[in-house]
């Protein structure tokens, strides 16, 4: 009968969903556990099954930084990654705005066409990009690496949805206190989508931060190199610096971590104070 009890049926079923989600989680964190293990090992021992090494050593992270460029690649995926982040936030969240709230001529074709280009892989516009680079001195130049990412497509179609959940009336209120439209996007609208600002500015740094095929493509010299393209030299036809790459893994991922962390926390006020303040 005990057994039999709703409350006893809720324990076991909590118990349960918590042994699904502790199992989901150990296959998801041990890559990464082993990634900062392997980044402690020296090389004879990478392929040991030890995850606590034997023989734990910082020298990868001392070689790292000594014997390539890697503080230089990290600098340079850093400021590519902050730059395209502040531009997508900013103009995704304008141009969602203006297609949201506002009406004219035109504004639908705009949009389809926006959204269509969603349907066009990246792989084909690797070719474009770099004949337009080439025609505008852009290669193997920081511009050169940032310029497809600047706006995005989905951004701009996750905003307008958030934006036309403002009510309208909060909008003609701004106005008829006196507020230009400007002000009333930066200090009315934006902190209504703080959410799915803080959602496409996770994404969009991530995608900048990982990117490599564009990268590889359009640098040229190893003093602009982002620390994909660099850590891929760590990569050879006769040899893998298993240690290396997983040191050079290790650091690159506190930058995500971090702003992950930040973000977050306004994702998850956001859902909290849902509503107009």
């Amino acid at each position: 009968m005990l057994m039999n009890s709703p409350r006893t049926k809720r324990k076991v079923s909590t118990a349960f969903v918590y042994i699904v989600l502790l199992i989901g989680a150990i296959f998801m964190i041990f890559p990464f556990v082993w990634m900062v293990s392997t980044s402690f090992k020296a090389p004879m021992d990478v392929f040991s099954l030890q995850i606590i090494p034997e023989n734990p050593t910082i020298r990868n992270y001392i070689r790292i930084f000594q014997e390539s460029l890697f503080g230089t690649w990290f600098l340079n995926s850093l400021i590519v990654a902050t730059i395209t982040t502040i531009s997508v936030a900013f103009f995704d969240t304008l141009v969602g705005y203006i297609l949201a709230k506002f009406t004219f001529k035109g504004k639908h074709f705009i949009f389809i066409a926006i959204l269509s280009s969603l349907m066009i892989p990246t792989e084909m516009l690797v070719i474009p990009w770099y004949i337009m680079s080439t025609a505008f001195g852009w290669v193997d130049t920081y511009w050169g690496i940032m310029f497809p990412g600047v706006i995005s497509a989905f951004g701009i179609f996750l905003m307008k949805q958030f934006m036309e959940s403002i009510p309208n009336d909060l909008l003609d209120a701004a106005r008829i206190d006196g507020m230009n439209e400007f002000m009333i996007f930066i200090k009315i609208a934006i902190p209504q989508v703080w959410p799915a600002l803080s959602a496409l500015c996770i994404f969009t740094f991530l995608g900048n931060w990982n990117a490599f095929l564009w990268p590889l493509i359009i640098i040229e010299s190893s003093e602009i190199q982002t620390l994909p393209v660099g850590l891929a030299y760590f990569s050879g036809e006769n040899e893998d610096y298993w240690e290396m790459i997983m040191t050079g893994a290790t650091v690159a991922v506190i930058p995500l971590i971090i702003v992950f962390l930040f973000f977050q926390r306004h994702i998850i006020k956001g859902i909290t104070l849902t509503g107009l303040k």
